[in-house]
């Protein structure tokens, strides 16, 4: 009778299934807790020093004339987007038609309004009158048919729409070039295969795609302008930074004001960075 064999030991030098064991970073949590100190102090800061007026922030900052300067800077910066990227589009299609001149007149406009300052153009057409007293339209060289003064057609107002969109036209026109350019060339050649009409084209096939590319630039320009109303302050217009200005310099509140001034400003761009979040994520569906 034979006993069975007792099983085998297990060899020491077989694999056994290893351990997970967590990557540790030390380096990572010095560096969260020196930021949290950091932002302390900072908050510190803000919060002990009786130099930052924070009633004085309060009482002006929902006060009637700042209201007002909030809307006047929206409004700026809707004409200067709205007509802006309007004549942009009308340029970046110039740009890359095959027409010499079309694309020659565009290239020149760009250069132009990229290469001059914007309170330059802002000062040239709040004071055209001093160059033309009464604008005509007419026959070029020919006779007149009627004519108006300057100063009843251009006000501050309309000098300020007109200088910020021209402006932003030039900048608009090659943030929509460069993302037409970046849409396939084989997405236009198959889509005049199929026979589609240039306009059905570009507004269904080519700009969509385009878009992706077009909205966090122009998401970029938008928040850039409306900072960029704060230099119509030399026409006088009662915009954010100008009505501040114009607060402190009478109660002498200068910080108070300023900070007023910062808080909208971010409360502005803000909205504007949640709007173009939504917009990038509705031309981005599908894409990886």
């Amino acid at each position: 009778m034979t006993l069975p064999e007792a099983p085998a030991p297990p060899r020491q030098d077989e694999e056994r299934p290893g351990e997970v064991v967590t990557a540790r970073h030390p380096l990572r949590w010095v560096a969260a807790a020196c930021v949290l100190v950091v932002l302390a102090m900072v908050a510190s800061a803000l919060i002990t020093n009786p130099a930052w007026e924070w009633e004085i922030v309060g009482q002006y900052l929902f006060a009637p004339s700042v209201v007002r300067s909030v809307v006047l800077t929206l409004e700026l910066t809707a004409l200067g987007i709205a007509l802006g990227f309007a004549l942009g589009t009308v340029l970046a299609l110039m740009r890359l038609s095959a027409n010499r001149l079309l694309s020659s007149v565009a290239w020149a406009y760009v250069w132009l309004f990229r290469s001059v300052p914007l309170i330059l153009q802002l000062l040239f057409w709040y004071n055209l009158a001093l160059l033309y007293p009464r604008l005509s339209v007419g026959v070029p060289f020919g006779p007149e048919f009627f004519d108006f003064g300057t100063m009843d057609l251009i006000s501050p107002l309309t000098a300020a729409a007109l200088g910020l969109a021209l402006h932003q036209a030039a900048y608009a026109a090659e943030i929509v070039r460069g993302g037409l350019l970046s849409v396939d060339h084989g997405q236009r050649e198959a889509a005049a295969a199929l026979g589609l009409p240039p306009a059905r084209r570009l507004f269904r096939i080519i700009l969509p795609q385009a878009m992706r590319t077009i909205v966090p630039n122009a998401g970029n320009e938008i928040i850039g302008l409306v900072k960029g109303t704060s230099v119509v302050y030399i026409m006088a217009l009662p915009e954010l930074f100008y009505q501040v200005q114009v607060i402190y310099n009478r109660n002498g509140r200068v910080m108070a004001l300023l900070l007023v001034a910062a808080i909208w400003y971010l409360i502005l761009t803000t909205a504007l960075s949640i709007v173009q979040y939504y917009v990038e994520r509705h031309y981005g569906r599908g894409r990886a």
